[in-house]
């Protein structure tokens, strides 16, 4: 195919990246360790360790794993952390030790957990103590043989760990009763990994790194297998992208995306790659904390979401926040809207960089270039070693400028979902390219524009909500009859869930119906909006809800 793209390319970016230049993620994890040695890697509250002490850290807990309770490589160990230190001591301890990450959203219901759980097959999980209630109560319907359990100040000094924990749980009550025989704590963890050596697990490419979970058009999660090569492959391709502008060993990242998301937890890996001091922020809806932790460093990097960039545009002391360090502002999950993006430049002389990507592209695919210097309203262009390409139904490539499926091919690309090969089939042509399910088109330049979505995908501040699920949930309620779930427009989050409802229950409240819902939902996926209505929903021959229809009943 024309690759016209390339011509869009900065001086000094390739067109290709060399995927065998490392064999793992370890590989890579361990080289950043001896060349950074003695700089911060991550910093959180106020405390940061050096890439010496992550080191260490994460072999002791790799150590545990190994030595202590007997994985072995290819087993799956499931992280339930917000942004904390202990994040990338558990991550990177379970890469060392050769096993599989799988990475848990800690605001995730019973329902929620349970699945993704027995689906992984993961047999450990690491937990913050203020999520532990919910694992309690499913643990006994998992293969889960080990609890790792922290609390927030567990890797802090003295006495700010004791004075931490102490207000989290006690003064602030953030930690509800939980009780799991056996659970063991993380420093008790590292300490029983100190006296065990970590083994030299030989990793190669095709080896499994994530287990990472995405929504699905059936309403189930499944988990994209992604290898060692394909973070490997998209390490190195956003290494060739920032490297012009972006040095080893000089940079202050800004991380206040959750790291179970695959956009910041890749972010995170092309960070430590190049030995940033990544600093890990705990809660950025706490707008006052965070802008006061802006405040107290000359940061050059910052990722986020639209929605983000906005509350921080909007709040007031955003003004007393230095920005005059920063050397790259990007953002994705989401699309970038044209005010915020040019209040950003205003406000801080740099552009906002749109990039694109999904979980089965591990994520980066298409993006905005460095050097842009103001807004373009595209996704970009194709990142090294990246094909896209616009393809109809049958997979034939539509004329420039058509619209149709955005499609993706490149190293990048996931194997496969987790022992789901129907719903793999359904998102690979024959020739290879990943089907991504949103539509747009690709202009005389070779940039990406997305237009809408081919898929009834709903996305809330950059997190994918799929309907088929809430609509499942819904409908576990005696009083609902019919039920289907569409996106709203939202001036904060970009889109929200808007639900219709034909009760089967007159009696059936909204509040009734939003409790039933948190039960069962991650936060950002209940409804925001319920509308009940009298007559059944609009419905297609075969009797399918046109939720088409209900999305024109919405206002934008």
């Amino acid at each position: 195919m024309d690759k016209i793209w390339l011509g869009q390319y900065p001086k000094g970016i390739p067109a290709a990246i060399s995927v065998d230049e490392y064999a793992s993620l370890k590989e890579i994890l361990e080289l950043s360790c001896r060349k950074f040695a003695e700089l911060p890697a991550y910093g959180n509250m106020g405390v940061s360790i050096t890439y010496r002490e992550l080191d260490r850290a994460s072999r002791e807990f790799g150590a545990y794993l190994q030595k202590v309770i007997g994985l072995k490589k290819g087993d799956r160990v499931a992280i339930m952390l917000p942004n904390l230190l202990q994040y990338p001591v558990a991550l990177f301890g379970v890469l060392r030790a050769g096993m599989t990450v799988v990475n848990v959203n800690p605001m995730y219901t019973e329902r929620e957990l349970e699945h993704q759980l027995n689906d992984s097959g993961a047999t450990v999980i690491v937990v913050l103590e203020n999520f532990a209630h919910t694992l309690e109560q499913v643990l006994a319907r998992t293969a889960i043989k080990t609890v790792i359990t922290t609390q927030i100040g567990d890797l802090f000094p003295q006495p700010k760990r004791l004075l931490i924990n102490l207000v989290v749980k006690h003064v602030k009550k953030m930690v509800p009763r939980w009780h799991i025989a056996n659970a063991v704590n993380l420093r008790a963890v590292l300490q029983a990994g100190r006296a065990e050596t970590l083994d030299d697990v030989p990793l190669n490419h095709d080896d499994i790194a994530f287990l990472q979970y995405t929504g699905g058009t059936t309403g189930v999660a499944k988990g994209a297998i992604l290898t060692h090569r394909n973070l490997v492959a998209n390490l190195q391709q956003m290494h060739a992208w920032i490297a012009r502008d972006l040095q080893d060993g000089k940079e202050t990242a800004i991380l206040p995306l959750p790291l179970y998301h695959v956009y910041a937890l890749t972010a995170n890996l092309v960070f430590m790659k190049i030995g940033a001091h990544v600093i890990l922020i705990t809660n950025p809806r706490d707008l006052p904390a965070f802008i006061n932790e802006l405040r107290k460093h000359q940061f050059t990097v910052i990722i986020g979401v639209n929605t983000l960039y906005n509350a921080l545009l909007n709040a007031p002391a955003f003004v007393e926040v230095t920005t005059r360090y920063i050397k790259m502002a990007n953002a994705g999950g989401m699309a970038v809207q044209r005010a915020v993006a040019e209040k950003w430049k205003q406000v801080t002389g740099v552009p906002l960089v749109e990039s694109y990507g999904l979980t089965e592209t591990s994520p980066a695919a298409i993006s905005n270039t460095l050097d842009i210097e103001d807004w373009t309203g595209t996704i970009g262009v194709p990142i090294p070693s990246t094909e896209a390409a616009i393809l109809d139904d049958d997979g034939r490539e539509v004329a420039i400028g058509q619209v149709d499926e955005i499609c993706i091919r490149g190293p990048q690309v996931m194997k496969a979902y987790w022992n789901r090969p129907d719903e793999t089939a359904k998102v690979f042509t024959r020739d290879g390219w990943f089907r991504t399910g949103d539509m747009g088109f690709m202009d005389a330049r070779g940039y990406f524009k997305i237009t809408d979505r081919k898929k009834d995908m709903i996305v809330v501040s950059g997190f994918k909500v799929f309907p088929n699920e809430i609509e499942d949930v819904v409908m576990m309620h005696a009083g609902v009859l019919e039920a289907a779930a569409v996106a709203a427009t939202d001036p904060k989050s970009g889109e929200v869930v808007k639900l219709f409802v034909v009760r089967r229950d007159p009696e059936l409240t909204e509040q009734a119906l939003l409790e039933h819902c948190r039960k069962n939902l991650t936060g950002y996926k209940v409804p925001k909006i319920i509308e009940f209505r009298d007559e059944p929903l609009p419905k297609s021959n075969i009797g399918k809800i046109l939720r088409r229809q209900l999305r024109e009943l919405v206002p934008t």
